[in-house]
């Protein structure tokens, strides 16, 4: 197989995609960035999401089988938070598989995916959250929520990392007509996580291990974590059944990569970034962009580029002197006014030689760094 890189849409496609299906997709409508001129009239919506794109992609041109990378600008309608990374107009790096292979080696790929890039970026301690919709569907259904009722209560439960679970369970109670009874049995499964040891007791629940879609889903997540125990990154996974991720698009596992705290002692509040990257399994999306209705099982991981961004350009604060004729002394005299410690200076020799010269501006002391130690150097010198 061979990994592709598939062609950007314009931003009009995002209502090519509805009309293809002749419906919404779920939340996929309420997501889409739409625009209305003075006459309300509309003007095209700009892309939220780049799983509904390929997958109309793959149904357009037929294609069962394929791995691709795709690097493309989307937008998102709320207000985000600008101070956490994130925003309306944004880079999103997308990795999908689609077609037929044997059960959770995508998936278990993908993980490993999003793992390697985190490990490699230095970004901080993380944890890759994974659940399964089967599952949280087989615990909505024996804890007596109606099926009318499973994607409201899904969208509740995702609340769960932002939000304790008593106004939680009070939202879903008091908007989402879930009984009392049944939020406080809800509530008994939703707060668990841990790793293989959970997976093979909520095989034995009494309750779950009788509903049919429960047990396909900690089946595979078991599989799973078979699988990635041999790729030896299971410390960094946790199976957490709070995890709901709210499009109702996912069929089967889902997870989400979280940054738990940032290297950041030398700043007054931490970067509050948070998820970095996101994704899951959507075997039924290409059926609904398909004349026939042909199913192409596929698996796909979203990385936020702007949100990693916002976390190494806080990693390290550098300030530089703009000037039209900036003499060295003169941006030196500057970081000596101003308190700041290290000055690293780069000229024509430096360039040559592959160093950074690095100034300890209160002692005047000048060390050649190497390049690729520069950052390391910079963090042990600021450690206090």
């Amino acid at each position: 197989m061979t990994l592709h890189r598939t062609p950007q849409e314009s931003p009009h496609d995002c209502d090519k995609n509805l009309e293809t299906t002749g419906k919404g997709i779920g939340q996929w409508e309420a997501l889409r960035f739409s625009f209305y001129s003075a006459g309300d009239l509309h003007v095209p919506s700009l892309t939220p999401r780049a799983q509904v794109p390929f997958a109309r992609y793959l149904a357009m041109n037929k294609i069962t089988s394929m791995k691709r990378y795709h690097v493309a600008k989307v937008y998102r309608r709320d207000n985000p938070a600008t101070t956490r990374g994130r925003y309306r107009e944004f880079y999103q790096c997308d990795f999908d598989i689609a077609g037929q292979f044997d059960p959770m080696i995508p998936d278990a790929e993908c993980l490993k995916i999003v793992h390697e890039i985190l490990s490699d970026l230095q970004l901080g301690d993380f944890v890759i959250k994974v659940n399964d919709r089967r599952i949280l569907n087989g615990v909505f259904a024996v804890c007596g929520v109606p099926e009318s009722k499973f994607i409201p209560a899904c969208s509740i439960v995702d609340k769960l990392d932002k939000m304790p679970w008593e106004e939680v369970r009070s939202e879903m109670v008091g908007e989402r007509g879930v009984s009392p009874e049944a939020a406080d049995r809800i509530g008994e499964y939703v707060q668990l996580h841990g790793g293989l040891d959970l997976i093979e007791r909520l095989l034995q629940d009494p309750k779950l291990s009788q509903n049919k879609l429960a047990k396909e889903g900690l089946g595979d997540m078991k599989l799973l974590f078979e699988y990635l125990t041999l790729f030896g990154i299971t410390g960094k996974i946790s199976f957490d059944l709070s995890l709901a991720r709210g499009l109702d698009y996912y069929t089967g596992v889902i997870f989400e990569a979280v940054l738990l705290q940032q290297d950041n002692e030398h700043r007054e509040e931490p970067v509050g970034v948070g998820s970095v990257a996101g994704g899951g399994r959507y075997d039924g999306l290409v059926g609904m962009f398909d004349p026939k209705g042909r199913k192409v099982p596929c698996v796909g991981v979203s990385i936020g580029i702007e949100r990693i961004f916002s976390i190494l350009e806080q990693r390290l604060e550098a300030e530089m002197l703009y000037k039209k004729d900036p003499k060295l002394l003169k941006q030196l005299q500057y970081c000596e006014d101003t308190g700041i410690p290290l000055a690293a200076i780069v000229g024509e020799q430096e360039l040559a030689d592959g160093v950074v010269k690095l100034r300890d501006v209160a002692t005047r002391q000048e060390v050649d760094i190497p390049r690729e130690k520069l950052i390391d150097e910079i963090r042990r010198r600021l450690e206090p």
